[in-house]
């Protein structure tokens, strides 16, 4: 019996209209994409990343061909605007697409280039006239940013300022921009997921593969707000860093907050004080354990919360975390 399943047209098809930007961290031969839609699961279908290649933003009737292939360029030589060129050149539905593509460092250094090379040769874009307005793209040193269906250019000159003002690494100025875009007017339709994915030599799991930083939400109210948080759990749970030359102890007030939350959390039975002594500390320990902090030692795990404590937000396992995170915000990724 034969079985007629309509073939859904390219009117019909789900739209993955976004704002998104790629862009590289030489010092860190990083490479990243960070993206928002009001789309469920952006991140399945917009980034792909790969350290000794470069990083590809596919949308706007996004052909996922374009990552594995545009890697592929990317590492024979290609320069991003060939990339862009070759892609597009062999799509008959170019048009309603929108990409953005940058080379690696790894990639750069390979192939003899210094810096970011002749224009259009490390980073390049398009917009296809059947984007939905607003639709562009803007480039920059070392990123690009494109967005479609959104509310105005602002967005996207939003997110260029945003990277090119914030401090901080990789990740943090990618968050960043992609709060400044939201804030500027966004997608119009709205939000509904985000993701973060770059990659590094080395920077995956026990160094086994270049999954640097690869965080997803797939459907939030604010899915930016809540990509930043479950960033922040990854890269005190994941991510090292630099060993600090000294450590502060937790005392006064904020030795007596702590103790009060890890007995909160069920960590600690004893009587808050302004001290942290051994049995805080073992509290700390067990809540290192249960939480996988095991990449910080308890002295530095301390210190950080002794550095950040005031600075975090939240209550009780949150407010752990986010101190955590921003005491050990001072410390260089390795």
């Amino acid at each position: 019996m034969d079985c007629f399943v309509p073939r859904m047209s390219r009117q019909s098809a789900p739209r993955p209209s976004t704002f998104s930007i790629v862009a590289r961290d030489p010092e860190q031969d990083a490479v990243g994409v960070a993206v928002q839609s009001k789309f469920v699961s952006v991140g399945s279908v917009v980034p792909f990343v790969s350290a000794d290649a470069g990083a590809v933003a596919t949308q706007s009737f996004a052909n996922v061909a374009y990552g594995p292939d545009g890697h592929d360029l990317l590492r024979r030589g290609k320069s991003a605007k060939e990339v862009v060129m070759e892609l597009t050149g062999a799509d008959p539905e170019f048009e309603s697409r929108q990409l953005g593509v940058v080379k690696s460092p790894v990639a750069m250094r390979d192939q003899g280039i210094d810096d970011a090379g002749e224009e259009g040769e490390t980073i390049a874009a398009f917009t296809g006239a059947d984007c939905f307005d607003y639709a562009g793209d803007i480039q920059g040193e070392h990123y690009t940013v494109q967005g479609n269906i959104l509310e105005n250019r602002e967005t996207l000159e939003a997110m260029a300022d945003a990277f090119e003002e914030t401090e901080g690494g990789l990740p943090e100025r990618l968050i960043a921009a992609l709060h400044a875009g939201n804030d500027a007017g966004g997608d119009k339709r709205g939000e509904q997921s985000a993701a973060l994915y770059i990659a590094k030599p080395q920077g995956g799991y026990e160094g086994r593969n270049d999954r640097w930083v690869d965080v997803r939400v797939d459907d939030h109210e604010t899915p930016i707000d809540e990509l930043e948080r479950v960033f922040k759990i990854y890269d005190v749970t994941l991510l090292e860093r630099e060993e600090p030359d000294e450590t502060r102890d937790l005392s006064d007030g904020t030795a007596e907050q702590v103790a009060e939350t890890l007995a909160d959390l069920g960590f600690f039975d004893g009587t808050p004080s302004g001290t942290f002594d051994d049995d805080e500390r073992d509290a700390l320990e067990d809540f290192r354990g249960m939480n996988n902090f095991e990449n910080h030692s308890i002295p530095v795990l301390e210190d950080a919360l002794a550095r950040g404590w005031d600075d975090a937000d939240g209550d009780g396992e949150e407010r752990m975390v986010d101190a955590i995170w921003h005491g050990l915000s001072r410390l260089d990724r390795k």
